[in-house]
């Protein structure tokens, strides 16, 4: 009977040992009747009930049940109106949800909702702090490829460091079910007439490109149905580009985008979803001038290198004047080594070298996609930021990470994001904080790899500087009380005795000018049910551009914190309550509430953690009360 009632709960052990045992304990010694210093039978059981109480739900319960033991269904209405604002709350709703997670068939029968299906709404999806309506996709897909934000990965096939790492097909598996819509292929002469791939001039292993090519086929739409980007870094010999596309023409047939939809002449870049289940080949592609030229006179297999070369493995670009030099030597030389099989390919994404916003204003076209490394791309956001965001509401930009990250560390995201930048190419195989960013930012919309951009990053005419974000974007106040933490994990399992004290940083990241950081005090000895209660407060100027991260820490005085867990989301999917009416008064100059101040802030909601990996670290998680109000009060500026 006790295993059973165990199992229920979820009892993790791990968690328990979070517990200090000590005499002065008085939930031990409560539930300690006989006084023997150990707990058995029924015992354990009153320890563990007293252990899980979570006081700040019982007050929350009994504040609105007339006799502290259910919540009529009147009752839990006036909670989900009052507490959670729950736009156009009908008592339909608020029966689907007793019905949902009442777990006595007594109380669903009555319409009644208990303690225990209380705290199982709170622990919900439905009270997530993630907005259940976020989760499938919700967004306009029927908008030019330009208009979206791309999952995207970076030398997709290594599992390791850019030096001596092992290149598998496992980095493409994981990327595509993760939902990645781009992934990268080098692919290099190989022996026995067959490509492959690695990255070149390096000692990292090395695979067929024909295996590459055949995992994509099988992954590549089990995660979303929308288009896969195949972005090729070609260094082949004209022979076993031949080879390249005989295997991506024959291995994935009818997936490939051979020809352009319906044969027609296009004006703009096709949606992902005229696009579904179709994968889309980027490179280098002949002009009709050179295919022409190239059928009048018979090439050679192996030429210097020309202005369709690809880059070099860390991907430099020269600059424009040493670029014109190159152009007009190149022009002296033979044909291009741009096989037409593999050109022809090239569809809609076809690769050339940036210059200058002029000059691709002036000279390229809606199908061609410029390549920027992060270095040359934060550069141009902070001299010419929105001509940067006005060159992206019409052509595809990819970023990828410098050369010099030789462990395949990251760069952060959301700052390439800001400039409308499509393809914001990640090295997936390394966790941290920049992947939560990039993993929470396509959380929303199914998970499907495509984000649909604000309205502002889709405008040819934007105003928007990502460096000077101005009026007319509205901007938010965020109120967030961190009240409680429940059963968060050990950081180090083999320390006999271990106990985390653990504190919480939120941390804002967006524009420049939002982003920012705040924390709670640290709970000393107590991972199992710490409580905090401390409020904290950012103002956002561009909250359609922000992300929310929440990092739960054990505290170390000796050294750096340890981490614990965390959770990260778009600021735009948060699920809270309506605005509560504050007074100017009540924001400090400081911007943050002092931790004396418990403001009335509706909406009651979980954040359920994740590892360093992404992975759920349930039943650990933190209990939050949030508030977003328009504008920013108490900013005299």
């Amino acid at each position: 009977m006790l295993l059973c009632w165990t199992s229920r709960t979820s009892l993790s052990m791990a968690r328990i040992s979070q517990v200090p045992r000590t005499m002065e304990n008085p939930s031990w010694n409560a539930a300690d009747t006989s006084q023997s210093g150990t707990l058995e039978g029924e015992e354990f059981v009153q320890f563990y009930k007293a252990l899980t109480k979570r006081a700040e739900v019982q007050e929350l319960f009994e504040s609105f049940s007339a006799d502290g033991q259910k919540l009529t269904l009147l009752e839990f209405l006036d909670f989900l109106r009052e507490k959670q604002k729950e736009r156009d709350c009908t008592s339909e709703l608020a029966l689907e949800l007793i019905d949902r997670y009442e777990p006595s068939d007594s109380g669903k029968l009555r319409h009644v909702l208990s303690m225990d299906g209380f705290l199982s709404y709170l622990c919900s999806k439905d009270g997530d702090i993630f907005n259940p309506a976020c989760l499938p996709i919700y967004q306009d897909m029927t908008q030019p490829l330009n208009h979206y934000f791309i999952c995207s990965s970076h030398n997709t096939y290594l599992v390791g460091d850019q030096l001596c790492g092992q290149s598998s097909v496992e980095g493409y598996i994981r990327a595509l079910k993760r939902g990645c819509r781009c992934v990268e292929v080098d692919v290099w002469d190989g022996p026995s007439g067959e490509p492959v791939v690695y990255h070149g001039h390096t000692l990292t292993s090395r695979i067929l490109f024909k295996d590459v090519v055949a995992t994509v086929a099988q992954y590549a739409f089990q995660t979303s149905d929308y288009p896969v980007i195949l972005s090729l870094e070609t260094h082949c010999s004209w022979e076993q580009q031949q080879t390249m596309a005989r295997h991506l023409t024959e291995i994935l047939g009818e997936q490939l985008l051979s020809t352009t939809l319906d044969g027609v002449l296009p004006t703009q870049l096709p949606s992902p979803e005229e696009l579904r289940r179709k994968i889309l080949v980027k490179g280098k592609k002949l002009t009709l001038e050179e295919d022409l030229e190239y059928e009048e006179e018979e090439a050679e297999p192996e030429l210097e290198e020309s202005e369709l070369a690809l880059e070099s493995q860390f991907e430099t670009e020269p600059e424009p004047q040493e670029q014109n030099l190159q152009n007009k030597d190149k022009k002296k030389k033979s044909k291009p080594i741009l096989c037409p099989a593999l050109s022809s390919l090239v569809i809609y994404l076809k690769s050339v070298s940036f210059r200058s916003f002029t000059h691709s204003k002036e000279h390229y076209h809606f199908y061609e996609i410029s390549s920027f490394s992060e270095t040359k791309a934060k550069r141009l956001i902070k001299e010419a930021g929105n001509e940067f965001v006005q060159h992206n509401t019409w052509q595809l930009s990819r970023v990828y990470p410098s050369g010099l990250r030789t462990d395949s560390s990251n760069y952060n995201p959301q700052e390439l994001w800001n400039a409308g930048c499509q393809m914001v190419a990640m090295n997936m195989q390394t966790a941290g904080l920049e992947m939560d960013i990039c993993d929470g930012h396509f959380r929303q919309n199914g998970g499907c790899g495509y984000v649909l951009k604000p309205d502002f990053l889709r405008d040819i005419q934007s105003s928007f500087h990502p460096e000077k974000p101005i009026s007319p974007f509205k901007a938010q106040t965020l109120l967030i009380q961190v009240i409680s933490g429940q059963q968060l994990p050990k950081v180090d399992k083999t320390k006999e005795g271990s106990i985390v004290d653990p504190l919480v940083k939120v941390q804002i990241f967006g524009v420049r000018l939002d982003t920012a950081r705040q924390e709670t005090n640290y709970v000393e000895n107590n991972g199992f049910n710490p409580y905090w209660g401390q409020t904290l407060c950012f103002r956002v100027l561009v909250p359609e551009l922000a992300m929310l991260r929440f990092v739960v820490m054990d505290y170390d005085w000796k050294s750096r914190n340890d981490f614990i867990g965390q959770y990260t989301l778009p600021w735009t999917c948060m699920q809270q309550g309506e605005p509560a009416p504050l007074t100017p008064g009540q924001y400090p100059s400081s911007g943050c509430l002092p931790n004396a101040v418990l403001l009335p802030l509706p909406g009651y909601r979980h954040i359920h953690l994740l590892s360093k990996d992404g992975i759920s670290l349930r039943p650990a998680s933190i209990f939050v009360y949030i508030c977003i109000q328009e504008g920013l009060e108490g900013d005299e500026s």
